[in-house]
């Protein structure tokens, strides 16, 4: 019989040697914690003996922060000293500003929702697609509502399409057979993060999964029949345990979500114009209308759908719009959009 090493406490709270071997010299005596929320102004945080509220240096920024963000603190003052390298990190850039926001960090599965109705949309479950893969972490889509559909099989047949063995979930959020569906990326450790437009059933999942007690389950909502809009029901990000192992972090709904610097998600999501490409004739092949395309021959043969090189070349063209460079002399930078 094969002898199963325990968890340790900082493992069961996500812990790695990713994270153990980023511990430097004179650091050992300093005290890992993660972040479960981030507000305004301040930080909680989680660790082995407990929750607590981290006091923060007086030119800290909370925006700096995720929520699965490993931090290093003075076991003594309770001082944020020093933030680790991520080993994910989730981050959309908003309609206006050069920043990036953050989402979530250190997530091993990020959970797209969307449900059985008229909120499923494959133009956006592919922009978040492709953030997840920018993200490094394991994308699966989840229908929810699944139980008060007609014809479940084809919204997961047109989810799978979306991206090469991409793992579709289709359940019920409030059954706890949802618990059941999803329990391969829920193991002892793991971090799962949820998202998704409001309204599709995030924080019912949520509740769900973490078996959340009266009083303290996150708020849903209800949605409008007609375009299975949803109210915002999550404010903030946060970090809730599930129980048997695991960790599951809600967001808020993204109501748009841009690509920007993103070229290898893009790239992943559609793996099968990305291999295409090197047959074209022309290295600097648009695929629209040069001679010799082997992606437009594989259009005309039935093999790729002409409706998705067009979702291909709109994203590029987005991505390469908002994606700002920098330029200018050194020490004076100034952001101006790539150009190809």
């Amino acid at each position: 019989m094969t002898n199963v090493r325990p968890h340790s406490p900082l493992e069961l709270l996500g812990w790695s040697d990713f994270f153990a071997d980023q511990i430097k010299q004179g650091q050992a005596d300093l005290i890992p914690m993660r972040i479960a929320s981030v507000h305004r102004a301040r930080i909680d945080t989680i660790g082995v003996a407990g929750p607590i509220e981290l006091q923060l240096a007086s030119d800290a920024n909370t925006g700096d922060f995720a929520v699965g963000d490993w931090v290093l603190a003075d076991p003594q003052s309770d001082m944020l000293l020093s933030r680790l390298e991520r080993k994910t990190v989730f981050r959309r850039r908003p309609e206006v500003g050069r920043g990036q926001q953050l989402v979530a960090a250190n997530i091993d599965t990020l959970l797209i929702v969307t449900s059985c109705n008229a909120d499923f949309n494959v133009e956006r479950l592919e922009r978040y697609l492709i953030m997840a893969n920018e993200a490094g972490c394991t994308p699966v889509i989840v229908l929810t509502k699944a139980d008060t559909a007609e014809d479940v099989g084809s919204f997961q047949a047109q989810a799978e399409a979306l991206q090469r063995d991409l793992p579709v979930v289709a359940l019920n959020g409030q059954s706890a057979d949802a618990i059941t569906s999803l329990r391969s990326w829920c193991g002892v450790g793991q971090t799962i993060a949820l998202v998704g437009s409001s309204g599709v059933g995030k924080s019912t999942l949520v509740n769900t999964l973490t078996g959340a007690a009266a009083g303290s389950e996150q708020k849903t909502g209800t949605i409008r029949e007609h375009d299975a809009q949803g109210r915002h029901t999550t404010t903030a990000r946060s970090l809730h345990a599930i129980p048997g192992g695991g960790w599951v972090i809600d967001t808020p709904g993204i109501r748009t979500l841009y690509v920007s610097d993103v070229t290898d998600g893009i790239d992943t999501l559609f793996a099968d114009i990305t291999e295409l490409a090197p047959l074209c004739r022309f290295r600097d092949c648009t695929h629209a209308h040069e001679p010799g395309c082997a992606v437009q021959a594989a259009v005309k043969t039935g093999s790729l759908a002409a409706d998705r090189l067009e979702r291909w070349r709109n994203l590029v063209s987005e991505n390469r719009d908002r994606t700002p460079v920098l330029s200018g002399p050194r020490g004076n930078k100034t952001f101006r959009k790539k150009k190809y």
